[in-house]
């Protein structure tokens, strides 16, 4: 099991209120799986997403990712797992726009120490990986959308993260290559690269092997949720 929750919680403080957004979730998702979590606006799944991301903590429960309790941790080693164990793409692709696919791509290898000349040949793997081998001295106003989504996906994976954490990530594509990316997804699982993507579009959530559906900060009954989907 790569990643475990157990009767995650949390509340947020507005003023004198306390507003529950996540109400005991567990979840358990095993290496290499392909998972998609289903809510719409204001379901959860958004600061369910930041959760697994150790981008924010619950108010109680636990998490243990790769067999290690993540939370309780220092923001240094958050920090940390971030960097090395999940690979994030997000709906917009955060990409800096004076920078060329490659070096994009290879900043993730730089906040890690590696060392020039190792960086740039792991991130033109990576773009290559991406079917991007060409692009790689292109900057992000000379990329289609769909090809800055495939630069956001090298960046993800440059430093082969244990979980690639998908948050709508053809919100911003026209249906073709939002189409592409799918595909591109299903590549990366089928190499043995574990996904969770979280997202609202029926149609995206189909990709996945296993969908789980989020509503008012909780899953939804076992037989109600747990969808497998002939892909």
């Amino acid at each position: 099991m790569i990643l475990e929750l157990c009767g995650i919680d949390k509340t947020y403080v507005q003023g004198k209120l306390d507003v529950p957004v996540l109400k005991n979730i567990s979840l358990s998702v095993e290496e290499g799986e392909y998972l998609a979590i289903m809510g719409p606006s204001g379901s959860g799944k958004t600061t369910l997403m930041n959760i697994i991301g150790c981008l924010d903590l619950p108010t109680a429960g636990s998490y243990i990712l790769d067999g290690e309790n993540v939370l309780g941790n220092s923001e240094n080693k958050l920090s940390e797992i971030r960097l090395n164990s999940i690979g994030f793409v997000f709906q917009s692709f955060h990409l800096l726009p004076r920078q060329s696919a490659l070096e994009n791509v290879a900043l993730p290898l730089l906040y890690a120490g590696v060392p020039k000349k190792q960086r740039q040949e792991r991130a033109r793997r990576a773009l290559e990986r991406v079917g991007l081998g060409d692009r790689v001295h292109f900057k992000p106003n000379q990329l289609s959308g769909g090809q800055c989504q495939r630069v956001a996906i090298a960046r993800a994976i440059v430093n082969n993260p244990k979980i690639l954490l998908a948050d709508e990530p053809t919100g911003a594509l026209d249906s073709q290559s939002g189409a592409q990316i799918m595909e591109l997804f299903q590549t990366l699982n089928d190499e043995g690269v574990t996904v969770i993507m979280i997202t609202h579009d029926r149609e995206v959530a189909a990709h996945a092997k296993r969908v789980l559906h989020i509503k008012d900060g909780q899953f939804a009954e076992a037989s109600a949720v747990e969808t497998e989907v002939q892909v």
